[in-house]
């Protein structure tokens, strides 16, 4: 496997997901050697062989820490005796290193997670012809909120793209993109869904109502809280979520916005929330993770994605395990899997605050979301995506050697 990320050292759901399903692969009886961009201890990780490209520490590569950047902003920033590491130079030196030690310990099959890695992977199967599997959590295309984003990336995602025998696509609605944007055959592209985190579902949890005793005191007088989770970028669709709440307030003055995240778009928010008159009902926590983030889910009632395009959504399994009633874009690739979750176009702004409205005024038709979504959230599992991912394995070696 090739990954950019693995836990504690990563941003977001990318190196969860890839924990996840190596895991779950091992179990099933698969040797992998997961190589990533830098070194650092990944505790508890005895199921596979993490291998360094480099001796880069983490922070390079802009994993644990990338949204605290007060706490970083000192280790980015080099001394007299040294120089910025740009990511084209971690992703050639990450390349050199995965051609030589594939060269040394020929695989079966190399299994490319997103654009990062998938130069290192088309490298490998020209050199050795090894089967090379392109696994595609997020496209270029959502990143950029479905606008142009970076022309370096597309090209790079295209290449991987065509070169991989066979692609995986984390929902239908990535493998349309795929298909639709960069002409690759339907043929070639399996849909594997995501699940939740084992450590998220294993790990013992309790509230700590005294840590939001604030937010406490708003439920106990009758206020829904509503929350959201995520980067602050244009691919989250946030500032239409924030006109949403403006309309649904206007309603029922009796609803908190909860948005927990960080990124480039948050000062922006902010203002925003403040012009549209709503300031008071939002609240804004900053970049947490852990038992923090985890108490976000406990004290919401209804947990909503309005994403542009989000080809899964992790956040969504996660606040299903917590109870939510959940409201999602369609064009999320969670909402194929979570069918009693309402729905919604990202654009609008209308539906979605009719959809709040309802959950918050109607206590039934709540406590049935709340049923229906934890049933659905509950028959997904990472076993499935290893037995399907094996399959893939398997078929792809077997026409290879055809």
């Amino acid at each position: 496997m090739l990954g950019w990320e693995l836990p504690p050292h990563n941003s977001g759901g990318l190196g969860v997901a890839c924990l996840n399903m190596a895991r779950a692969l091992s179990k099933e009886g698969t040797n992998i050697e997961f190589v990533v961009p830098y070194k650092a201890k990944h505790k508890n990780v005895n199921f596979m062989k993490i291998i360094p490209a480099t001796n880069l520490g983490p922070i390079y590569k802009y994993g644990e820490g990338t949204y605290e950047s007060e706490k970083i902003f000192d280790k980015i920033i080099p001394t007299n005796d040294e120089k910025m590491i740009s990511m084209r130079e971690i992703q050639k030196e990450y390349c050199d290193f995965t051609e030589k030690y594939i060269k040394a310990h020929k695989p079966d099959v190399i299994h490319a997670h997103d654009w990062l890695t998938y130069e290192a992977g088309i490298l490998a199967k020209k050199k050795l012809n090894v089967p090379l599997i392109a696994h595609v959590h997020a496209t270029e295309f959502d990143r950029a909120g479905m606008n142009h984003g970076n022309p370096l990336i597309h090209e790079i995602e295209h290449e991987g793209l065509m070169m991989a025998d066979k692609i995986i696509a984390v929902s239908e609605i990535t493998k349309r993109i795929i298909h639709e944007k960069y002409h690759i055959p339907l043929s070639k592209i399996e849909v594997v869904y995501n699940s939740l985190d084992e450590d998220y579902k294993n790990i013992p949890y309790a509230l700590d109502k005294d840590l939001y005793d604030y937010i406490n005191s708003l439920k106990d007088d009758g206020y829904t809280i509503v929350s959201t989770v995520g980067r602050f970028t244009v691919q989250k669709g946030l500032k239409n979520l924030l006109k949403s709440a403006k309309l649904a307030i206007e309603k029922n003055p009796k609803l908190i916005f909860i948005l927990a995240g960080d990124g480039e778009e948050r000062n922006g928010l902010v203002s925003l929330s403040a012009k549209l008159g709503i300031a008071k009902n939002v609240i804004f926590t900053g970049f947490i993770r852990g038992k923090k983030l985890r108490d976000i889910y406990a004290l919401t009632d209804i947990f909503v994605m309005s994403s542009i395009s989000e080809p899964f959504g992790l956040t969504a399994l996660e606040s299903a395990h917590h109870g939510n009633a959940l409201i999602l874009t369609k064009q999320s690739g969670v909402s194929e899997i979570i069918w009693s979750a309402l729905k919604y176009d990202f654009w609008d702004c209308k539906k979605l605050a009719e959809e709040i409205l309802a959950i918050a005024e109607n206590e039934p038709l709540e406590k049935t979301l709340k049923t229906n979504i934890k049933n659905e959230y509950n028959k997904i599992s990472w076993e499935k995506v290893a037995k399907k991912c094996l399959k893939i394995y398997n078929d792809t070696v077997k026409h290879k050697k055809n």
